[in-house]
């Protein structure tokens, strides 16, 4: 991970083929085209991947979220559950849907803890978001059946677990819809991009639709087509799809190298009792595009960030201390400030972000450092890795 490590040939192969015809937009032209619909083809081979009946691509995973919460039925004043590990894009789309995010606790999957979702339920309760955080998965088992039985509607963000399965099935496929994102540090990418999977055709109708201003996409005429409901510019390019394509026929390749290289460093850190690796609810499904371990306090794990940066060992992250990923550096969205007034702002007893507690949550991101799995790594550089990480771990 990610995708550009493994930028070559085949992704300029598919950019030059959309350059040849001239035509960038995804829609239209088709006698220009001479049969070369990049956006149309990479969905095909996205149902196929995932195991889903639909996919649209879109113009970013925030844009996938967006377009599944609206399609789904999610929006002013709807209450939506998410985790508060998490990229900040998941509560942006919840905002702008109109909806209000409800947080609750993650366990040490490092995804939502399905006890805490519970707890959380209301009358106004419409949605849950499991995030499948960092490549694993989600107990989405769990979750799923929770929201079966109240009811509630399950939309998954698989934005970095793409290639990620609970037993054999895709995550972002459990719930009536579940999305992902291309941007440029993602398993695979379009440079930007995203994508929204259902097995609901009414539901994809809907995002079909919503992400292209409401065109109903039928007959062969644009200017003609219908338009059932409002919606946005959310498309993806054709050079961007182009880009994807010639990525996700590497995605195989991409995991099997991340488990080899994931794995050497998995059993070179089992000798150290003091550390716990992140709970994977079925590990042979794990995209393996990051390995995170838990230290026992906050003090060993910011020792051992410390100590990993200065022996060289890079790409590893402290996620409590992160501005984007974790809920206790966005304070902007604590005060929910925004250049203009957001739908929230129009409703009343709205929780109160900025005295929230989340001491479950806190327990286990103050002690937890994730590392990247690199596709470039040669099996040098990964003996020098995990040599400097057992040093370091030796102390302590």
């Amino acid at each position: 991970m990610p995708g550009f490590e493994v930028f070559g040939d085949e992704e300029k192969k598919e950019v030059n083929d959309v350059l040849q015809t001239g035509v960038l937009f995804r829609y239209g032209f088709d006698s220009q085209r001479k049969g070369v619909w990049k956006a149309k083809s990479f969905e095909i081979e996205l149902s196929k991947v995932v195991g889903s009946k639909y996919s649209h691509l879109c113009s970013s995973g925030t844009s996938a979220l967006c377009t599944a919460l609206s399609s789904c039925s999610i929006g002013a004043g709807d209450e939506v559950i998410i985790p508060p590990f998490t990229f900040i894009a998941t509560i942006e789309a919840v905002l702008y849907t109109g909806a209000v995010p409800v947080f609750a606790e993650i366990d040490e999957t490092l995804c939502l803890n399905p006890e805490s979702i519970k707890a959380k339920i209301t009358t106004k309760t419409k949605a849950v978001i499991p995030v499948h955080m960092c490549g694993s998965m989600a107990r989405i088992d769990e979750i799923k059946l929770l929201c079966d039985q109240k009811g509630i509607i399950l939309v998954e963000d698989a934005c970095q677990s793409l290639g990620s399965t609970f037993n054999g099935k895709s995550v972002g496929t459990f719930g009536l819809a579940g999305c992902f994102s291309f941007d440029p540090v993602k398993t695979i990418t379009c440079g930007e991009g995203g994508a929204i999977v259902t097995n609901d055709k009414d539901i994809y109708t809907n995002v079909d639709a919503y992400a292209d201003h409401g065109h109903d996409h039928i007959g062969q005429d644009r200017g003609l087509e219908g338009h059932e409901i409002l919606g946005t510019n959310f498309r993806i390019s054709e050079l961007n799809a182009a880009v994807g394509l010639a990525q996700l026929r590497k995605l195989g390749g991409i995991i099997e190298k991340q488990r080899i290289h994931k794995k050497e460093i998995k059993d070179a850190l089992s000798q150290f009792k003091h550390i716990s690796l992140r709970k994977i609810p079925d590990e042979t499904g794990d995209s393996a595009t990051f390995l995170s371990f838990l230290l026992p306090n906050e003090d060993a794990a910011r020792k051992t960030i410390k100590d990993l940066a200065s022996a060289g060992v890079d790409s590893c992250f402290y996620w409590y201390d992160n501005n984007w990923h974790y809920i206790r550096k966005w304070d902007h969205f604590k005060k929910l400030k925004s250049p203009s007034k957001l739908p929230i702002n129009l409703i009343s007893n709205l929780p109160d972000y900025e005295n929230m507690s989340l001491p479950e949550s806190d327990f286990i991101m103050s002690r937890t450092i994730s590392m990247q799995i690199k596709l470039s790594w040669t099996k040098e550089d990964l003996c020098k890795r995990v040599e400097k990480m057992i040093n370091v771990l030796k102390k302590g």
